[in-house]
């Protein structure tokens, strides 16, 4: 079984860190499993310039030397290697204990809190009471349930190109979807992907929750250009209505609903006991709609419907 290429890493980076002596590579192949399985002489060689350049844009120094006997030498000397002290205030502190505790929903509990832990040990000081009172109310959370979430993150990490079974909210049944993610971005609660669709030739952003199945991973480069991140929020952020470029038509019964009718583009009465009202369509619309159960019917868009007849469902089960 192949091992994992952060395995192999970390190996190399300890027997870097704990050797007295520069290592040649002919050390290092006899003393990393990895490196035994790498076959022939070449397959090695790449492998190891390739983990020791990845180790390098880590930030790990490693010093390379000439041994006595002619052969290139690997070292990373601890005293090149260490951090400097931690130094924190209360408020810094105290907004570390913060964003630890934002993360408590996803898998990335265990680290934020251990590294939280580690942190203490080394000398962080505690919050003081009245400004740990303050923001513990606060109890901040960025829930990522979703299987996917993980994987995409590392693949958006790690610049790979991926493949998942997606269902756009307007469909009944799921397609395959080939994207090169860009980036995660977090609104209200929901989880959305924005990358490069490559059977679209286009951005395309993607509610994780839509997304079902595993998320595989392909092999390759990006074909398209990252824009920067400020770009990609937009589009996300353009997508997810926050901006609310698109509108929605909806019927809503007559002498109801008047918080819907404050922020009404258009309206008129079709004289059934029905209005008719054009209102901005933002990130959110079809959780609120839901609050207002039968008084109100979705007309358009497709997707805004979907999405609160799947929500009116989901009441109903339950």
């Amino acid at each position: 079984m192949a091992i994992a290429k952060a395995e192999r890493l970390m190996n190399l980076a300890l027997c870097l860190l704990g050797a007295r002596r520069p290592l040649s590579k002919r050390e290092l192949r006899g003393s990393i499993e990895a490196y035994l399985e790498a076959g022939t002489d070449d397959g090695f060689n790449r492998m190891f310039e390739r983990d020791k350049d990845d180790l390098r844009e880590l930030g790990l120094v490693i010093d390379t030397v000439e041994a006595v006997d002619g052969d290139t030498g690997y070292v990373a000397r601890r005293d090149s290697n260490r951090l400097p002290a931690i130094t924190l205030d209360a408020e810094e502190a105290a907004a570390l204990g913060v964003a630890a505790r934002v993360w408590q929903q996803a898998r990335l509990a265990g680290a934020a809190s251990g590294a939280l832990q580690k942190l203490r040990a080394a000398g962080m000081p505690e919050a003081e009471d009245a400004y740990e009172a303050q923001h513990s109310a606060l109890e901040p959370r960025i829930p990522a349930h979703e299987a996917a979430f993980e994987p995409l993150m590392l693949a958006c990490r790690d610049r790979r190109p991926v493949v998942f079974d997606y269902r756009k909210s307007s469909a009944a049944h799921t397609e395959q979807r080939q994207v090169e993610p860009w980036t995660l971005e977090c609104w209200r609660g929901h989880w959305y992907l924005a990358g490069f669709d490559r059977d679209r030739g286009a951005e395309r952003v993607f509610r994780l929750s839509r997304i079902s199945g595993r998320v595989r991973s392909r092999a390759g480069s990006f074909t398209a250009p990252v824009p920067d991140a400020s770009t990609v929020r937009e589009t996300v952020e353009a997508w997810a209505g926050e901006t609310a470029t698109r509108s929605a038509l909806i019927r809503l019964r007559a002498g109801c609903g008047y918080p819907l009718r404050a922020k009404a583009l258009t309206s008129r009465a079709l004289g059934d006991g029905w209005d008719e009202l054009e209102i901005p369509y933002g990130h959110g619309l079809d959780a609120w709609l839901v609050e207002f159960g039968p008084d109100v019917v979705v007309q358009e868009p497709a997707d805004l419907r979907a999405d609160v007849v799947d929500r009116l469902r989901a009441v109903a089960k339950g």
